[in-house]
C-alpha cells in the first residue's frame, strides 16, 4: 500500500500530477483545489489512497490526512465513485459540503446523487457529532464531574466547537 509520497513535481495535468521519487514516477490524482496549491519542481507531501481497478491501479492524492479522511468517507457512500469523492473533497468537513449542497454550490454531479450524497453525509454528520459528544461527555465523567451535570455543560458548549478536548476544556469553564 502506498500510503504517503514526497518527492518531486515533474508533470502536472489537468487533475493528474507526476511526482518523481527516487527514481520512479508515481502518477497521482489531485482536486482542483489542492492543483492551484502546487507548481511544478515543488517538493511536495502527499498522503495517498491506493485503488485497484480491474486493470488499473490509481493512486489519489491530498495535501493533508484531514482531507484524505473526508475522501475516504465520501468514497464509502454508496453511488459515489473515486473521481466523485475527489470531486468532492475540496471542502474541509462533512457538514460544509452538507451547506454546499443544501445552497446548490456543488457542481458537476447530477442533482438525483447530490441528493443521495446529501441523505448519507447527514447521517455521518449526525453520528460524528454523537461520538463526539459520548467520547466528551466520558472524558467529563472522569473528572468526577456527575453525568448530568457534564451533558448540562456540554448543551452550552458552541456547536462550533468540534474537537473533543477543546469541548471538554469549554465545559470545565461551565462546571
Amino acid at each position: 500500500m502506498i500510503s504517503y509520497l514526497k518527492g518531486i513535481i515533474i508533470h502536472i495535468d489537468d487533475k493528474l500530477i507526476t511526482i518523481e521519487k527516487s527514481g520512479i514516477g508515481f502518477d497521482i490524482f489531485l482536486n482542483n483545489r489542492e492543483m492551484e496549491k502546487i507548481s511544478l519542481g515543488q517538493e511536495i507531501e502527499v498522503f495517498t489512497e491506493l485503488l485497484l481497478k480491474d486493470k488499473e491501479i490509481e493512486l489519489y492524492g491530498f495535501l493533508s490526512v484531514d482531507k484524505l479522511k473526508l475522501f475516504k468517507v465520501l468514497k464509502s457512500i454508496s453511488g459515489v465513485g473515486p473521481k466523485s469523492a475527489l470531486d468532492l473533497s475540496f471542502v474541509d468537513s462533512l457538514e460544509e459540503l452538507k451547506d454546499l449542497i443544501e445552497k446548490g454550490e456543488v457542481k458537476g454531479i447530477g442533482a438525483k446523487k447530490l441528493q443521495k450524497i446529501l441523505l448519507e453525509i447527514t447521517g455521518k454528520v449526525k453520528t460524528i457529532k454523537k461520538n463526539t459528544e459520548d467520547e466528551a461527555l466520558s472524558g467529563l465523567t472522569s473528572l468526577g464531574f456527575k453525568k448530568g451535570q457534564a451533558q448540562e455543560a456540554l448543551k452550552k458548549v458552541p456547536d462550533e466547537i468540534e474537537d473533543i478536548e477543546q469541548r471538554i476544556k469549554e465545559a470545565l469553564k461551565l462546571l
